[in-house]
């Protein structure tokens, strides 16, 4: 995906970037490929892939949900800034709570969001399962956002306890999540959550299949939860 077909599918969603949004994209993945050299932040630098793979990807969230009504939105695991900063960008108004375990990476976001011109961020470095007991974050969030860090066992435990009730977990995810939505049936309810809409489609081009999964918090979620850092994945709530 070449930048006037990224700019084509975006119109095709209702979306007008401006010269600076262009801009900052462009200034997103130079610096992606830069610091990509110094360290693993991803192993797709190609630039029609970048633009595809992960800005792209990344605002897909955005065609089955409305960022324009929420404020705060926290990135679980968000690595070097995917999905949210990309929403950012395409959503300025947004602030934006970045949660990662990798410091170095936390040193990348930052000098990001200074170069791209972002207010309105925070990055933290550390495990979404202390943050969870944390009560700056724990059920402060509009939105809470995950792209491919786990299966959703996993990470409805990561993310549900740092959304609002009333607000939204929207995982962004590959194929077969039907098999893991059954799986979590029992973990979103025990969490305060309830699957909302799944929306499928296939990224253009390599026709590789997405799906958006929105999930409504309905219920504060038990004290007891999330479990101390490493017990989610090692025992999955079923």
């Amino acid at each position: 995906m070449n930048q006037s077909q990224f700019i084509e599918a975006l119109q095709a969603e209702g979306f007008e970037l401006s010269d600076k949004q262009l801009a900052q994209f462009e200034l997103y993945f130079e610096m992606l490929v830069e610091w990509n050299e110094k360290m693993n932040l991803t192993a797709i630098t190609d630039k029609e892939e970048v633009y595809l793979k992960h800005f792209y990807d990344s605002l897909s969230a955005a065609f089955h949900f409305d960022f324009s009504n929420v404020e705060t939105v926290c990135d679980v695991g968000a690595g070097a800034g995917f999905p949210s900063l990309p929403l950012k960008i395409l959503f300025p108004h947004l602030h934006v709570t970045i949660i990662d375990s990798l410091n170095k990476r936390i040193t990348f976001l930052n000098e990001l969001a200074l170069a791209l011109e972002l207010e309105g961020v925070a990055f933290h470095h550390g495990r979404a399962e202390e943050f969870g007991k944390n009560k700056k974050f724990r059920e402060q969030f509009d939105v809470v956002t995950a792209r491919a860090v786990a299966r959703m066992t996993v990470l409805a435990e990561y993310c549900l306890p740092l959304a609002k009730v009333g607000g939204t977990f929207v995982a962004l995810k590959a194929a077969k999540v039907s098999d893991e939505l059954v799986d979590a049936k029992n973990a979103l309810a025990v969490l305060g959550g309830k699957v909302k809409t799944t929306h499928q489609f296939l990224l253009p081009g390599e026709m590789s299949e997405r799906n958006i999964v929105i999930v409504d918090k309905l219920r504060k979620t038990p004290g007891k939860y999330p479990r101390k850092a490493g017990t989610p994945a090692k025992e999955p709530l079923i």
